[in-house]
């Protein structure tokens, strides 16, 4: 009973949180959100902050900051100006002061040499457990030969690879980014795995082999055709790794299936910063013998 009672608590937060994600350029006051939730406005300020540990105010100035981090990297057409308005600012110089507050780099800097790792410190948030199941389904997924750049190290310095792997794809003609045939290969669990020794692959499908002689390192690679379960992930990349937990922790042992010796990967149909956070949707592949 009581486990019963926690998971509808964390759903009603969930229901907070999916909101703000959908309403970040709207105001959002906190007698909305205590409605979303159903909780009592005299109290929703205290129960937020020791389920999220952090202020309503502040997570949300955290979330619209976010979004403007994105737009800073991967959107160099966008103005300092344009990004601090829709992340609720009303000039450049208070965007710049919060943004540096919370990063340490001004947005002008960030978008030149972002700065990844303190970025990551900022959003380790209590960790929201997933409640609901998940819908798995087994394909057959084809053979595909891709061009991929290695991530080695720290989880927290994948977005930089990322930029790397863009401006690949920029120079060699690749560009713009098509969504649709950008994978990641995750050869570790950054749960478990020291920081130093974590190994992802940032992958883009190609019809034919690419030139191997460039800066970024970026080589011929290829996943193989075969069975996989597959999963379909909602929002947020930093919370990916709920989806894989899913399949290994609760749909592996009673399916009966055995793993076939390649990792777990992912295939991100649409990206950030065109798509936002909240509708970003990713296939999460398990490889089955």
């Amino acid at each position: 009973m009581k486990d019963a009672r926690t998971a509808a608590y964390a759903q009603r937060f969930e229901r907070v949180f999916a909101y703000i994600d959908r309403h970040l350029s709207d105001a959002l006051s906190v007698d909305c959100l205590s409605q979303v939730a159903n909780f009592s406005k005299f109290h929703f300020h205290r129960q937020f902050s020791q389920y999220a540990g952090i202020s309503v105010t502040r997570y949300i100035q955290l979330m619209r900051l976010r979004r403007a981090s994105y737009r800073l990297a991967f959107d160099d057409r966008s103005r300092v100006i344009d990004i601090a308005l829709e992340a609720g600012f009303e000039n450049p110089e208070s965007f710049s002061r919060a943004f540096k507050q919370a990063f340490g780099q001004t947005p002008s800097q960030f978008r030149k040499c972002p700065a990844w790792r303190p970025w990551h410190q900022r959003y380790r948030f209590p960790k929201r457990e997933r409640t609901r199941m998940m819908q798995v389904k087994i394909v057959d997924f084809p053979n595909t030969s891709v061009a991929a750049l290695a991530h080695r190290g720290a989880p927290d310095g994948v977005n930089e690879t990322a930029l790397q792997f863009i401006a690949w794809r920029k120079a060699s003609g690749l560009a713009p980014v098509a969504s649709s045939n950008t994978y990641g290969i995750a050869y570790d669990d950054p749960a478990s795995t020291p920081p130093e020794a974590f190994r992802f692959d940032i992958c883009g499908a190609v019809d034919e082999a690419i030139p191997e002689d460039n800066p970024q390192g970026v080589v011929n690679k290829t996943i193989p055709g075969g069975r996989c379960a597959v999963v379909r992930h909602l929002g947020a990349h930093q919370r990916l790794g709920e989806a894989a937990y899913y399949l290994y922790r609760d749909w592996l042992p009673a399916s009966g299936e055995e793993l076939r010796d390649f990792p777990l990967f992912f295939h991100y149909l649409n990206l950030l910063p065109e798509t936002p956070e909240h509708e970003l949707v990713t296939d999460v592949y398990l490889p089955l013998k």
